[in-house]
């Protein structure tokens, strides 16, 4: 999942590296990425998607993948193309349709104001304004009920997705009107394998006990592995051990050696 038009001229991180492109890339989330790619596929493509699960297992990444597959110059389509110019802007970050709002940084009924007022304009470039609310539980009840005006009458080139990690401070006035996804930790043979693929890719030599320990501290995250595998690859000299992984991240005191 490392691509060519990825690589910056600075340093980036694995996980960025790593992250997933199209449907087919997303590990670990079937029942997500099938119905969604069905949808697509039918043309019942729904108006608002909560997306709901710990951090780290893709929420983010299949809203911007689904942002690429409503936009491709192909599409609508479950398989963006990542060539054409949306494609590549979307995961840019640059695509004047898709706007990405951290609710965390951003709670307030003026935020959401401006964002009610901005979804009266058809979209400048592609065919669906998209707006990707991340941490969507952060926001205050005036914004939530200011935001509930928006989805109640949305209008048919908007399409939002909203990302949280607490589900349950959701308003149901908002759950009702939204598709809700629960994306689920992975188990950690999912994250091995895939921590293994990418040490492979990375020419990072570890030993299938640091693997196994790794993907155990991951906590199903599959970002949190990746960063954790950063970290001991940066430390570690040669080849990376279970004892080495467990010495650099502290791990033995925790007791997750004992469990692995």
């Amino acid at each position: 999942m490392a691509h060519e038009e990825d690589k910056p001229l600075r340093y980036q991180v694995i996980a960025r590296r790593w992250r997933p492109r199209t449907f087919d890339e997303v590990v670990g989330q079937p029942h997500v990425v099938e119905t969604l790619m069905n949808a697509i596929q039918k043309g019942r493509v729904a108006h608002a998607y909560l997306f709901s699960g710990p951090r780290g297992v893709g929420k983010t990444s299949v809203a911007r993948i689904l942002a690429k597959a409503l936009n491709c110059l192909d599409g609508p389509t479950p398989y963006p193309c990542c060539r054409c110019g949306p494609c590549l802007e979307i995961a840019q970050g640059t695509f004047i349709d898709v706007l990405e709002m951290d609710a965390a940084s951003n709670r307030g009924i003026e935020e959401v104001r401006g964002l009610r007022e901005n979804v009266k304009y058809a979209p400048a470039q592609g065919r669906y304004k998209v707006y990707i609310i991340d941490e969507v539980h952060m926001l205050t009840e005036a914004a939530f009920n200011a935001l509930l005006k928006t989805l109640e009458e949305p209008p048919s080139h908007v399409v939002f997705i909203m990302a949280t990690t607490e589900a349950k401070r959701i308003p149901s006035t908002i759950l009702s009107r939204c598709q809700h996804f629960h994306f689920r930790p992975l188990p950690p043979l999912e994250v091995k394998r895939l921590l293994a693929r990418i040490a492979g890719s990375e020419g990072m030599d570890l030993d299938e006990g640091a693997l196994d320990l790794l993907a155990r501290a991951s906590g199903g995250s599959l970002r949190d592995g990746e960063m954790l595998l950063e970290q001991v690859v940066a430390l570690a000299q040669g080849k990376v051990t279970r004892d080495q992984v467990a010495l650099l991240l502290g791990l033995v005191e925790s007791g997750v050696v004992e469990e692995a």
